[in-house]
């Protein structure tokens, strides 16, 4: 026999589920025992009602619900899939069971065995001959009319998040359907799926402040990655043509409803293709999605119908801002960043013509982005890890997919040229000593890596859990993520 501390619990409502167990345990009833036999999930039954009636089942779940009336007791038991009524007559449950019975509450977990029937309203249910206690609950389950109301504790306890409201499990089931839907379709085209290091000596592949720990073995302090784009070229560079990674990123910035410091992010690779190529295959990734998750192209987005069907809008960068603000970003240098920033009211801390761009892109184009839409061509001093546009120097082979005002892709014709990448490596560097902490340091082992030699190729980087937001109508990538960060409860209302 074990013995239960109440510390920590709430001594009104909990003392009383614990003499339960007490009492349970004086009966040589285990309330947490080790395995039990499922044959049926609730909605086995209930989908398919004639296959299943007057069959025996046995299933475990929550109890949601319980009433007694008289001799029979009626509850709802919750399983993965659904919910369904038990329906416990004490001239059919076997003796003890009915001792045990008596011991329940709502949030208990149970084992029952019986038969698939209807009761007297034609619920179909099943009445019980046997049950078991799986779990004893300790605690009190919100109630189920009001739920959780406060946000942040729904995120804090998603446990209870789940248990309480089947919409937020239909969100993470879709959300892996989508992320099964995405690797289906990069296998099917013979790309490769690796693992990269999260812990990475040099930082690097975006623009980012970085998480910072340390090594004790290695003597060094390494970084949570920002990105995992420069080992992935790496592996172009060891001769795989076609590569992807679904990466835990972390980025030490601000939270906010399409931002959060740990994130997932598609990264994918292939050898020979340019951005050209991505465009079309970025097309038949998410129109596909779409009509697997919602069987139409178009689908609602928090009151607003989004059309994915190809091909998608295509948007210059530069010919926009200049046609909407009168100001040509192509060749600006910080000096005129500083004055255009100043002269538009731009809401930026660092003063540099990446920022400033940046900056101008988010006040003029961006709100005016409904559908998916492709911006393409961005200032050459904004990429350091892109080519040239052919043609035109001071720009670069670049697109970034956005939808509903929300940056969901960025790929490059990436930059291969050695020496070129070197340089601009040293312009980041230049950067950073004048005070931009987001730019990343110049990473010498990747300069050596392609100096032995690098194909021409695209990269794509694709913001899984704002992607995962617009199919699942959400407002916020928290309500995607199953345990986002949130602030200790000690300093919760210290802010």
């Amino acid at each position: 026999m074990f013995t239960i501390k109440a510390k920590g619990l709430d001594k009104m409502a909990e003392d009383a589920k614990i003499k339960k167990v007490e009492e349970l345990l004086s009966k040589s009833t285990n309330p947490y025992p080790y395995s039990y036999k499922v044959t049926n999930h609730a909605l086995d039954i209930t989908s398919d009602f004639a296959k299943h009636e007057g069959k025996d089942a046995s299933l475990a779940g929550r109890i949601m619900r319980l009433r007694k009336m008289g001799k029979i007791i009626f509850m709802d038991l919750l399983d993965e899939s659904g919910k369904l009524q038990v329906i416990i007559r004490e001239d059919v449950i076997d003796k003890d069971s009915l001792e045990m019975l008596q011991l329940i509450d709502i949030g208990d977990i149970l084992g029952v065995e019986g038969s698939v029937t209807k009761s007297s309203r034609g619920e179909i249910s099943i009445e019980a001959r046997k049950a078991t206690m799986l779990s004893k609950s300790l605690r009190t389950l919100p109630d189920k009319f009001h739920g959780i109301s406060d946000t942040e504790l729904r995120y804090r306890k998603r446990y209870l998040d789940l248990i309480m409201n089947p919409d937020i499990r239909k969100i993470f089931r879709t959300r892996s359907k989508i992320m099964d839907y995405v690797r289906n379709f990069l296998n099917s085209r013979s790309y490769i799926e690796f693992e990269t290091p999260i812990l990475q000596p040099t930082y690097g592949g975006a623009n980012a402040k970085p998480f910072t720990t340390y090594y004790n073995s290695l003597e060094s302090d390494f970084y949570l990655r920002v990105a995992n784009e420069l080992y992935l070229k790496r592996l172009i560079i060891g001769g795989f043509e076609k590569v992807y990674e679904f990466a835990k990123d972390f980025r030490n910035e601000d939270v906010d409803s399409s931002h959060n410091p740990e994130f997932t992010m598609l990264e994918f690779y292939e050898a020979y293709k340019d951005y050209e190529d991505f465009m079309g295959l970025m097309e038949e990734m998410l129109s596909g999605l779409a009509k697997q998750i919602h069987g139409s192209y178009s689908f609602n987005y928090q009151g607003k119908e989004l059309n994915f069907k190809p091909k998608f809008k295509r948007i210059y960068w530069v010919d926009e801002i200049k046609k909407l603000s009168g100001i040509d970003i192509s060749k600006m240098t910080d000096e005129e960043a500083k004055k255009i920033a100043k002269e538009e009211k731009l809401d930026t801390k660092i003063l540099n013509n990446y920022h400033v761009a940046d900056s101008l892109f988010d006040k003029y184009i961006k709100p005016t982005i409904i559908d998916p839409t492709f911006i393409l061509d961005f200032p050459a001093y904004m990429c350091p890890l892109t080519k040239d546009k052919r043609g035109n120097k001071f720009l670069s082979e670049r697109f970034e997919m956005y939808v509903n005002g929300m940056e969901i892709a960025n790929c490059y014709s990436e930059l291969t040229n050695p020496i070129e990448q070197k340089r601009k490596f040293e312009e980041q560097e230049a950067e950073r000593k004048k005070g931009d902490d987001e730019a990343p340091p110049s990473d010498k082992d990747f300069i050596e890596a392609i100096e032995y030699g690098m194909p021409p190729t695209a990269g794509c980087g694709i913001g899984m859990d704002r992607l995962i937001m617009l199919l699942t109508d959400v407002p916020s990538m928290k309500e995607v993520m199953l345990f986002p960060a949130v602030r200790p409860e000690e300093k919760r209302h210290k802010k």
